[in-house]
């Protein structure tokens, strides 16, 4: 068994996890860390766990925490980076669901979260925990920096056309909507129900913390410096992620559904759907797929990818678990068979 802890087991990811991990096979829960509920149980804030896990949640204790094989930090962005360094050193495997390690240039990180970083050292072994992309890298690393939620859903839907040189990389186009947990489990005026509901609107229009992410993957697919821009939307519902991707294709005879088909045939969380489909994102709630369609209006040269994920889990825990599956060797969907919920 796999001896797990959590960091900040009281946000939307940390519950998540919680849900996840709960269900595992091959892991025992050792510590749930929260300095604000610190001695209440898991299961009397979040009673869907009931039953399932027993523990309670713990002031974080780096001697309980060094005592794990694992450990996931689901907690703001700037607090993974503060104890990983002691935590690698007592030989404890590390990924963190936060940003902390998902930029490889420190200034660029400092630039994009307005911190300085308090390891920088580590970034160049953090390994960029996309599977469909560093499996190789993610099976050995000590320290695995999750993607974010955008971030998969975009460049789970750009690589194909990217990886095969077949549209024009300088003129990318990323149209993204998120549910409201996207934001994380905190109350401000801006997440109320009264604010979200029957409502529409894009945000983060000059520069969004997800997209040097999102370049700086498809930058390391295609060799070349990317021209993306991504515009994020707030949708007011609680789970999902879609994203409407646009391109300007090179050869208009390509087959792009082929492209594809072929790009994602082994991979478990990918799913191509049939030509001419629209995904939609209730069709991933609680899965940890990520469901695409391509598209080619009017048969010209503008290629349409539509690409949805549920943010919480093939956007966060899940992928977050499926990281550790191949990093222990185990089989890469344990825990993460369960099927989408409808309605």
């Amino acid at each position: 068994m796999i001896k797990v802890g959590i960091v900040g087991g009281t946000g939307y990811t940390g519950v998540e996890l919680l849900r996840l991990l709960a269900a595992h096979p091959s892991v025992e829960l050792s510590v749930i860390t929260s300095r604000a509920e610190a001695g209440i149980a898991v299961a009397d804030i979040f009673p869907n766990l009931r039953g399932h896990i027993n523990l309670a949640f713990t002031a974080p204790d780096s001697a309980a925490l060094a005592a794990c094989d694992l450990v996931f930090f689901a907690t703001p962005n700037g607090i993974a980076m503060t104890q990983a360094r002691e935590l690698l050193a007592a030989g404890v495997r590390v990924i963190d669901l936060a940003a902390d390690f998902r930029l490889k240039n420190v200034d660029t990180w400092q630039h994009w979260y307005t911190m300085p970083h308090a390891c920088p050292e580590l970034l160049p072994e953090a390994v960029y925990g996309l599977p469909e992309v560093n499996r190789a890298a993610i099976r050995t690393a000590r320290l695995v920096a999750n993607p974010g939620c955008y971030p998969t859903a975009v460049q789970l839907g750009f690589l194909p056309l990217i990886e095969q040189g077949v549209v024009d990389i300088k003129h990318l186009i990323a149209n993204a909507v998120s549910g409201i947990s996207g934001a994380g489990r905190k109350a401000e005026v801006a997440a109320l129900f009264s604010e979200r509901a029957e409502n529409f609107r894009a945000y983060g229009v000059p520069g969004h913390r997800h997209l040097p992410e999102i370049m700086q993957g498809l930058t390391q697919a295609t060799g070349h410096n990317v021209g993306l821009t991504f515009v994020p939307h707030y949708l007011p519902v609680v789970r999902g992620i879609h994203a409407t991707l646009y391109g300007i294709v090179t050869d208009k005879q390509l087959d792009l559904q082929g492209i594809y088909e072929k790009r994602y045939a082994d991979e478990p969380f990918v799913d191509v759907l049939p030509a001419g489909a629209y995904p939609e994102i209730r069709s991933v709630k609680g899965a940890n797929t990520c469901r695409l369609a391509v598209h080619r209006p009017q048969g010209g040269d503008t290629v349409v990818v539509l690409s949805v994920i549920d943010n919480l889990v093939k956007g966060a825990a899940g992928q977050a678990v499926q990281n550790m599956n191949i990093m222990f060797n185990l089989d890469e969907t344990a825990g993460l068979g369960a099927i989408a919920l409808l309605p």
